[in-house]
């Protein structure tokens, strides 16, 4: 059982989706000793299904699956409007491959082979992020207006939709307007573990807010601090 969670932990349902049965049951194993409620499939297709007609806490999908892959079930997910967290297991360790993944809707990615304790660290992490927030603050820079509750996010009058790592980045800097957050304190407070820095999973997720918050041709309002990190500030 996690420490530090209460009994409402005990009770997270978990998708999996892994074509390989050693992997899947093992993986599903050691996910029910952990006290959560898993639900496991070994396809793509079953994946979509199950995501599309109920409700998970949490998804762990295999990349290479028969019928859909892996980025083929979160892209579609994210079109038919799915928020669960995604985390891919991916034998690819290409930094575009992982980028492939960020953008397909996944929240975070974990490379084959893996050892167990990881791969729940990353689990704990994505359930902390989609945790209801305990604060009813609605947090404000210029006409950016972001309900930390109800997890709503409006550009004037205009809603944005965002996904749960959009929406926790955004969160984040928000938080702290015209001051820079840098890389390693965002990667640390958003991803929940030691993830490599240099990476380009947080330009990815810095890109996306940016054409999410500047489509209508609005001003910027999320800022590179080339170097160090990112900053939100009215224009």
């Amino acid at each position: 059982m996690f420490h530090g969670y209460g009994e409402v932990m005990d009770t997270r349902k978990v998708l999996i989706a892994e074509d390989d049965p050693a992997v899947r049951k093992a993986v599903q194993r050691v996910l029910e000793l952990e006290n959560y409620e898993v639900s496991a499939v070994n396809d793509g297709h079953a994946a979509l299904e199950a995501l599309s007609k109920s409700r998970f806490d949490l998804a762990v999908l295999d990349v290479m699956m028969p019928f859909a892959d892996g980025l083929t079930v979160c892209r579609e997910a994210r079109h038919r409007g799915v928020l669960t967290p995604i985390l891919l297991l991916t034998a690819r360790v290409e930094v575009g491959d992982r980028v492939a993944g960020l953008d397909a809707g996944a929240d975070d990615y974990l490379v084959k082979p893996f050892v167990i304790d990881e791969l729940l660290a990353r689990c704990r992490a994505l359930l902390r992020r989609s945790a209801p927030s305990a604060s009813t603050s609605v947090l404000r820079v210029g006409d950016l207006t972001l309900n930390s509750l109800s997890r709503e996010v409006k550009r004037g009058e205009r809603e944005l939709v965002l996904t749960k790592t959009e929406f926790d980045l955004l969160e984040l800097l928000m938080q702290r307007p015209n001051t820079v957050v840098t890389r390693e304190q965002i990667y640390e407070a958003i991803w929940g573990y030691d993830f490599e820095t240099s990476s380009k999973s947080l330009d990815v997720y810095i890109g996306y807010l940016r054409r999410k918050t500047e489509e209508n041709g609005e001003s910027r309002i999320v800022y590179t601090v080339r170097g160090v990190g990112y900053t939100v500030k009215a224009s």
